[in-house]
């Protein structure tokens, strides 16, 4: 394995020639691996992510303000990935490499996405870059500002997985992936975020609802469902990225939290901040793993008596995005442990669901219940309820503690997301195996 020195260029070039060296071993292996040729994949990937977290210790600065024009410019992580590929050959994969691994199911791939993440960890451990980096991801999407045109003229905007409509003062955020019961997919991840973009850049409304649709489903064929998380079919089928994750948390989860950032101002509540409204939620049916997770950054829940909340986290074998964050403060450490590590499902009108929800509320009564709490809450103003989100914010979620957090998160969720338990986890309690995608 190369030594470091302080020269970016020529350590770019020993350590891509050992890079490609490991590709090398790695390709005399047979596609179909024994024990054997098992261990031996292991042991090239383990000498190779080594050498990738040395350079990135001695370089991460160094390629971050490469990549991004001396910090100038801002580069979502999706892109970043990929810039990375060509700055640095071999530091994670290339887009061809990226192609193939996405037409394998996710027991096949080789897990070449795992040094995305050994990227995305270092840079968002340094402090100038990953406080650059959340900026990014807080900026609004390219396509917002025409699904904002949209909005303006006819009043709603559809964006496939979301749409946007606007009610009196408030704009109402509705989610729709009926076949999958609202799951979250890399089909619905854009327009997710873009639509939480136009729901809080709205200058016609004060205030944001974010509620299911009604789903296909014949045993729920009717409903409204808040959301299922995760789509568990396509993480086995092998369609949603590891980066997914990444852009999911530093995308349109912190805005939910922090708003919507502008260009020329960090938004970390103390020197700088961003375009923001407050958010209700309204929950039916159920809220699950990422959609749990949701409830964590409203500024107040409704719920339908008959509503529970669960995060399978155990069950899936995954990390379930920032909740081991933030819920414990919502319910205590020992509670949320129970939660995300043994399973433990809460119904919404219990007195440990009412720690997460405000108000309980008949199914038939939800929408004069969302009425009632947008003239609630907007009825002396938003600026009054904007000015507590960020005094809130600042001491139990500042940005860097989120950063930190999001360090670790796109790491360890990279050690799960590969992970053999992951596939016997998905065949034993989803039957994925039996599921099309």
């Amino acid at each position: 394995m190369p030594t470091t020195t302080p020269d970016f260029a020529a350590d770019s070039a020993s350590f891509g020639q050992f890079w490609r060296q490991c590709r090398q071993r790695l390709a005399a292996l047979p596609p179909q691996r024994g024990p054997a040729e098992t261990e031996a994949a292991a042991t090239i990937h383990r000498e190779a992510r080594a050498a990738r977290e040395r350079f990135l210790a001695q370089h991460v600065e160094t390629l971050y303000a490469t990549l991004t024009a001396g910090f100038s410019r801002f580069v979502r992580v999706e892109d970043l990935v990929l810039s990375a590929a060509e700055a640095v050959p071999g530091l994670v994969p290339d887009r061809a490499q990226l192609v193939a691994e996405a037409e394998r199911p996710l027991r096949d791939k080789e897990g070449l996405e795992i040094d995305q993440a050994i990227l995305l960890s270092r840079i968002l451990a340094h402090p100038a870059c990953g406080t650059h980096l959340c900026h990014t991801m807080l900026l609004p999407r390219p396509e917002a500002a025409d699904a904002l045109k949209r909005l303006d003229a006819d009043g709603f905007v559809d964006l496939g997985a979301v749409r946007v409509e606007r009610r009196g003062r408030a704009a109402h955020l509705l989610v729709s992936n009926p076949r999958y019961l609202n799951a979250e997919d890399q089909g619905t991840i854009v327009a997710m975020e873009t639509g939480v973009d136009v729901a809080t850049l709205d200058p016609g409304t004060e205030i944001a609802v974010l509620r299911g649709q009604q789903v296909q489903h014949a045993k729920y064929a009717g409903r409204r469902i808040f959301g299922s998380g995760i789509n568990l079919t396509h993480l086995y089928h092998g369609t949603i990225p590891l980066v997914w994750y990444t852009q999911r948390e530093l995308g349109f989860m912190h805005k939910f939290l922090r708003g919507v950032a502008t260009a020329d101002s960090v938004p970390d509540d103390v020197t700088g901040a961003g375009i923001e409204k407050p958010w209700i939620a309204a929950v039916e049916g159920w809220a699950i793993g990422g959609h749990c997770q949701m409830l964590l950054t409203m500024d107040y829940v409704l719920a339908a008596a008959d509503a529970f909340m669960t995060l399978p986290a155990r069950k899936e074998g995954i990390i379930p995005g920032a909740a081991n964050l933030r819920l414990p403060r919502f319910i205590g450490d020992r509670l949320a442990r129970q939660l995300i590590q043994a399973e433990r499902r809460v119904e919404c009108d219990t007195p440990e669901g009412r720690l997460i929800c405000d108000e309980i509320v008949s199914p038939s009564e939800m929408d004069a219940a969302i009425d009632r709490t947008v003239t609630m809450l907007t009825s002396a103003g938003s600026v009054g309820a904007i000015g507590n989100r960020r005094a809130f914010r600042v001491g139990v979620e500042p940005l860097d503690l989120f950063r930190r957090y999001c360090a670790v998160y796109a790491r360890e969720q990279a050690a799960c997301h590969f992970s053999a338990a992951l596939i016997r986890n998905l065949e034993q309690n989803w039957g994925a195996q039996s599921r099309r995608s």
